[in-house]
């Protein structure tokens, strides 16, 4: 399911906490990631090696955020997993450019 902004935001808390990369998954989230429309990308590519740079966890460990690299460094496909239900909760095309330039636009 894709995420709004807002509904990205709610599984997010701070201080949420940068997990280890060999860390062992919680969820199989790949047949999930396969399976987002390609529209959903809003043009972007993720490359023939899909690759991760960061995964985040909710501080009461209700949410993880595996951020999934794209052509541009700055913009991640997102993917919530549900910790307590085991599943995929969604997914966010998270894109930092945006973001700054929103909250400059909020100061």
């Amino acid at each position: 399911m894709k995420l709004s902004k807002a509904e990205f935001k709610a599984t997010s808390r701070s201080p949420m906490r940068r997990l280890a990369l060999d860390a062992e998954p919680p969820v199989d989230f790949w047949p999930y990631f396969e399976n987002i429309e390609a529209g959903d990308f809003e043009g972007r590519d993720c490359g023939d090696e899909v690759t991760i740079t960061y995964v985040w966890e909710h501080p009461d460990g209700l949410y993880q955020h595996v951020l999934i690299n794209t052509d541009d460094p700055s913009i991640f496909m997102a993917l919530v997993l549900d910790l307590k239900a085991g599943t995929v909760l969604g997914h966010h095309l998270l894109d930092l450019h945006r973001e700054a330039r929103e909250a400059g636009q909020a100061n």
